[in-house]
């Protein structure tokens, strides 16, 4: 096992070639202020039976199979394509495939190589700051699971081509414009992962926007869920925990938030306001406001129309 040690990271050095790059940077207390330092970048292509990892790194960032690595440090990798194995401490050996990602946590042992039958083409940013760790929450970033799967999309390919080119150039900001792009590779990173929960939170964005859209009028549920090609239950059951409220009552919700709204801008009655948002009857409308903002809609309208008039 090989620790990482920071006196290493001073050695700045890059080969800019059209199958490898790499630059490790020296880092100033600017920098460091800043929360978010890019501490190194590049790509190498390895053809197939070649050996691996290539040299030229600085010491605490090289590493063999038998030996793994400890860096302390974030590093995203990216396997553009090739085949290969990865292992940590954390999350066992598993196998990488082509368009693949992995991050690498600071303090965690790992280890990981291309098959020598395919080789493969690596891509990666090493980071660390106040900021990284900030963002790298275990809710989102799990050392247990540090692969995406289908990782790799125009997007990300041109994030990483940025960021390289950047790192080589140094040009004024550098290290602040490097940083915002590496976040976006994160989101990206934490998005492919969590591939299915965006698909169903996609459903309920969707229902939520016909929820405002339709505000003035009724809704049935059961015939929306049919629409969008699932069950009531599991649209009553993925709102609720996304919303911590059912469907009907939040729509409720949204139909409250309009008349409180119509309340203070014009001077509809009640009764108006109940007909023009749908609700069955003007006393079934008082009563759901008054439980839901503690007032009567004509007691909201008077303290609401009392504070412009102070105000004024």
């Amino acid at each position: 096992m090989v620790s990482n040690i920071e006196s290493d990271k001073s050695i700045a050095q890059y080969d800019n070639s059209k199958r490898n790059f790499k630059k490790y940077l020296v880092i100033s207390e600017l920098d460091l202020k800043w929360g978010f330092v890019i501490k190194d970048s590049g790509y190498t292509t390895y053809p197939e039976n070649s050996v691996y990892p290539a040299q030229g790194h600085p010491g605490t960032y090289m590493f063999s199979w038998k030996t793994g690595r400890v860096l302390n440090e974030y590093h995203l990798v990216l396997i553009s394509n090739g085949e290969g194995i990865f292992e940590s401490q954390s999350a066992g050996k598993q196998k990488i495939r082509s368009g693949d990602g992995f991050l690498l946590f600071p303090g965690e042992w790992h280890r990981y190589k291309p098959l020598k039958k395919s080789g493969w083409t690596e891509h990666w940013v090493g980071f660390s700051g106040k900021m990284a760790d900030e963002l790298i929450k275990e809710y989102f970033f799990k050392k247990e699971n540090p692969i995406a799967t289908k990782f790799n999309n125009q997007l990300v390919s041109k994030l990483f081509k940025t960021i390289h080119q950047l790192i080589e150039e140094e040009p004024f900001g550098f290290q602040r414009t490097a940083s915002g792009l590496c976040i976006q590779l994160m989101i990206e990173f934490c998005n492919t992962q969590y591939k299915p929960e965006l698909k169903r939170e996609s459903s309920i964005s969707r229902v939520k926007y016909i929820m405002n859209e339709k505000v003035d009028e009724n809704i049935d549920f059961k015939t929306l869920a049919k629409n969008l090609g699932i069950s009531y239950s599991k649209l009553r059951s993925d709102f609720k925990s996304q919303t911590g409220l059912p469907p009907l009552q939040y729509f409720l919700l949204l139909k409250i938030e309009k008349a409180k709204d119509l309340l203070q801008s014009t001077t509809l009655s009640s009764k108006q306001i109940a007909f023009n948002l749908g609700f069955e009857s003007d006393f079934y409308f008082c009563r759901l406001f008054k439980k839901k903002v503690g007032l009567t809609p004509q007691k909201f309208r008077e303290n609401e129309w009392a504070k412009i008039e102070k105000m004024s």
